[in-house]
């Protein structure tokens, strides 16, 4: 690879198309206020490198980012890319991952609104993010060991995996297929309406009104905490181990819990609720 080190690119486009080239110690800084420095590239390692500018990592093909910051102003830093490994990194930039394609974050820090909308296979490991909207639409995903926070997460997202994770989140996992979520912490209010083939085990969980609308839904070994008017309209099997607020209308299926403070059954249900204690 070409070794570029300790220099500055400020300009528009500054290494549009490169092939196999290693930065280190370098910046994407600079009054000229170019952008899309990296655009267009393959067979890219960054390293310890300073992004300050706009899209700098789109279309590229086989990319490497370690030990890199990117501020608040490198928006949409990469989009339209694959076959990326992210380690040890900064990503501070509104909507800073998008449109990718085999996506690895190791060990980083994220805080941007709107990352992650629409990509298909991502790894996250060891990680935390903060932001709204987070992994909008994504697809064939895993997180283990990641604590987020922010609104809205989850949304529309399609066969993945939640292992390890503390969540603390609003409406998260809405119209969620396909998705288990395993060992985690779940707060959040809002919890999962409208998701299909949802399955959490060994998860605490609270906040108001979860998992209403739901279809093929299991809980398995789950605490439930503050959680009230929880499994409306619900197809739902569920294995509670501590006592809930209130319950309201499932659908069908089987609730197990230990008490339940409030019974709301006002229509017609196929959900038999056993009271375990």
């Amino acid at each position: 690879m070409d070794m570029i080190t300790k220099q500055r690119f400020g300009e528009e486009r500054a290494l549009y198309g490169s092939r196999s080239v290693h930065l280190i110690d370098c910046s994407f800084d600079g009054t000229e206020d170019g952008e899309s420095a990296l655009k267009e590239s393959s067979n890219i390692l960054v390293e310890r490198t300073y992004c300050n500018l706009r899209y700098p990592f789109w279309h590229d093909h086989g990319l490497t980012i370690r030990s890199c910051e990117m501020t608040e102003k490198c928006r949409a830093p990469l989009w339209y890319s694959d076959a990326i490994v992210v380690e040890d990194t900064k990503m501070h930039g509104v909507k800073a991952l998008r449109e990718c394609r085999d996506v690895a974050i190791r060990g980083s820090d994220i805080s941007s609104p709107e990352f992650g909308w629409s990509v298909i296979s991502l790894r996250m490991v060891d990680s935390v993010a903060e932001g709204e909207y987070f992994l909008l639409r994504a697809a064939d995903f895993s997180l283990c060991r990641v604590n987020f926070k922010g609104k809205y997460s989850f949304q529309y997202v399609k066969d993945g995996v939640i292992e390890d994770c503390v969540l603390d989140t609003k409406d998260a996992l809405w119209h969620a297929e396909n998705v288990t979520v395993r060992n985690c912490t779940v707060k959040g209010e809002y919890l999962a309406w409208y998701s299909e083939n949802l399955t959490l085990i060994n998860c605490k969980i609270s906040g108001t009104q979860p998992f209403c609308y739901c279809k093929n839904l299991k809980l398995i070994n789950c605490e439930m905490y503050e959680a009230d008017l929880a499994f409306e309209k619900s197809d739902v099997e569920a294995e509670i181990t501590t006592p809930i607020v209130s319950i309201k209308n499932p659908h069908a299926g089987k609730i197990t819990v230990p008490s339940v403070e409030e019974l709301i059954l006002n229509e017609k249900t196929d959900c038999r609720i056993e009271i375990s204690s």
